[in-house]
């Protein structure tokens, strides 16, 4: 029997008054479980189902366990979400972003924001292992469904399950309005985008930072550095390199209209700075432990795939050889016949990646390779069961294109995660927050912007660029954050940090205020607590002389210094 409004009113009334308690329960779980058929695809499995109430210290929650198998196949997928109490439930969805090879194992996050959230096990127990881990049955054969169940459906499967079920547990119509939000970083912000261009219908406010997508680029770039220092054979000492971007730092640093230690113009940095006049610097570091990078991190981060090794004193000058890798590095990888095969870290990011190796014995320094790219080539690309490359030996710059290449072609529809056209997510209301650190050591900066041009482009092909920019910032913006590193401050640029991300995406969405600048907040240095309306893009900073006030600017050659095109492949690199 169909209810009529009134009567669901009254429902939803009703549920809003009950307890945690009263809610919270197997049998109520199980009584608003969609019916097998109802999501194409998608069988539950009633009998998995437990449901308990959970008494956190800041709020009590419904821990909820949901299990069901893809049509025909006899797999097993869990999903646990978290459903606050009905008296603090603001009719929202939140689903949260992981890091490197892993999904979010924490359904929480939403909670603060009067929401249910999600986490699944994607079919291949994510809740324990990372995707690196089962990426492969074995040598050469490749686990396709934790592919595709990493790359993008288990998140959407997830939030489009989530969704019915959290109309059901609040007893509201079923056809309610139930807002629903993803915010992720790194790997993460690559989540987020596999949602907008595979799911976009069911989101309406998604919030990526550092999208790691473009996987075949992006993860063979971080073995770039040590390949460049093998060919040109020289290996410089990490505090040669260190020196060589704080220099950058401190003479970039005033090019933006006010010295603050932070380098709010890497496009001016690169246009007028040369690192030749680096040439000669003397510079100095004791004996430390070093730590090298996960996937997706920093020198203030350590992750899984992280090493500690021991560096003794270094004292020197800096070098025209290491000028030269410094320089080749920041100019990105080009193959033998100088055509362009990606984009690199923007001048002034750390060159973590190429951070050479101490050798006791022969006392000197050697090839590093990060394992967030040897791992991938050996595991995604070599189809090889082995966590890091041993050696380079025999490799060129057009060996690591041809890796580059095999990647994007092989995980095209999976990892590359680059698909321009957003139109389900645009025509049914989705506003998409879109952030990128400008000293990014990890995910290069442009990465970012790339996909921006290639959604303007392909979404707004008849119209001026003008009308382009004015359309897209309705539903699409972009930000690059002055001096940030991989999601997060940057403590060689003490630089501001939006932090209430979210809150700007509820206004946005729920309230419909169109943000123009984005609120950050600098949270070290000698501004500490300063608040900066974040320029967007296309627009830069500029600051006014003698004042803490900047301009949000635009010229030419700026912008084009952070436009690229990739001859180096014969197909579009969205």
């Amino acid at each position: 029997m169909r209810l009529s409004r009134n009567a669901l009113f009254a429902l939803a009334a009703t549920a809003s008054a009950a307890s945690l308690a009263d809610v919270c329960t197997v049998s109520h779980v199980k009584s608003v479980l969609p019916s097998n058929g109802t999501l194409l695809g998608i069988d539950l499995i009633p009998s998995a189902v437990t449901a308990s109430v959970y008494n956190a210290s800041s709020s009590n929650y419904c821990n909820v366990a949901v299990t069901y198998t893809h049509t025909g196949k006899g797999d097993n997928v869990v999903v646990k979400y978290a459903f606050p109490s009905p008296s603090d439930f603001k009719n929202r969805f939140y689903v949260a972003g992981g890091g490197g090879f892993s999904l979010s194992s924490d359904a929480t996050g939403g909670l603060e924001y009067g929401a249910v959230g999600g986490a699944t096990s994607a079919g291949y127990d994510a809740f324990n292992y990372s995707y690196d881990e089962v990426v492969l049955y074995g040598n050469g054969s490749i686990n396709w469904d934790a592919t595709h169940m990493f790359g993008y459906q288990a998140l959407g499967e997830m939030t489009q399950l989530g969704k019915v079920l959290t109309r059901g547990f609040y007893s509201k119509a079923t056809d309610a309005k139930v807002y629903t939000y993803y915010e992720g970083c790194s790997d993460g912000g690559r989540e987020g985008m596999s949602q907008v261009q595979r799911w976009g219908e069911e989101y309406d406010g998604v919030i990526t930072g550092a999208p790691a997508f473009r996987f075949g680029q992006q993860q063979v770039l971080h073995v770039f550095p040590g390949l460049v220092e093998q060919t040109l054979d020289y290996y410089p000492p990490p505090c040669e390199l260190s020196k060589i971007v704080n220099a950058t730092i401190a003479a970039c640093d005033p090019l933006d209209g006010r010295t603050d230690g932070v380098v709010s113009r890497t496009d001016l940095c690169k246009l007028t700075f040369d690192l030749k006049s680096l040439i000669g610097e003397p510079y100095y570091c004791a004996e430390q432990n070093s730590t090298s990078l996960g996937f997706g991190f920093s020198k203030r981060q350590t992750a899984e795939g992280s090493t500690t090794s021991y560096q003794p004193a270094q004292n020197g000058s800096i070098t025209a050889e290491g000028i030269a890798v410094a320089e080749a590095i920041y100019n990105g990888p080009h193959n033998s016949n100088n055509e362009r095969a990606y984009l690199s870290w923007q001048i002034a990011a750390e060159l973590s990646d190429g951070e050479p190796t101490y050798n006791s014995d022969t006392d000197s320094w050697g090839l590093n390779i990060p394992s967030t790219g040897g791992e991938y080539i050996t595991k995604f690309v070599q189809l090889l069961d082995l966590d890091n490359l041993s050696s380079l030996d025999n490799v060129t710059y057009d060996t690591l294109i041809s890796w580059m290449e095999t990647g994007m072609v092989r995980y095209l529809d999976s990892l590359q995660t680059t698909f321009p056209d957003l139109s389900a997510f645009q025509s049914t209301g989705g506003k998409l927050l879109h952030y990128h650190g400008e000293s990014d050591p990890s995910v290069p900066t442009a990465s970012s912007l790339h996909y921006w041009q290639s959604v303007r482009k392909i979404m707004y092909p008849d119209v001026s660029y003008k009308e382009s920019l004015a359309s897209l910032a309705e539903w699409y913006q972009f930000y690059l954050i002055p001096g940030a590193a991989h999601c997060g401050t940057n403590t060689l640029q003490p630089g501001p940090y939006p932090e209430d991300n979210m809150a700007t995406m509820i206004k946005w969405v729920e309230g419909g205020v169109t943000p123009s600048r984005l609120n950050a907040t600098v949270s070290s240095g000698d501004y500490e607590g300063e608040t900066q309306m974040l320029c967007q893009w296309p627009e830069r900073p500029l600051w006014r002389d003698g004042s803490d006030e900047f301009d949000c600017v635009t010229d030419e050659e700026s912008v084009e210094s952070w436009i690229y095109e990739f001859p180096a492949f014969k197909v579009p690199v969205y």
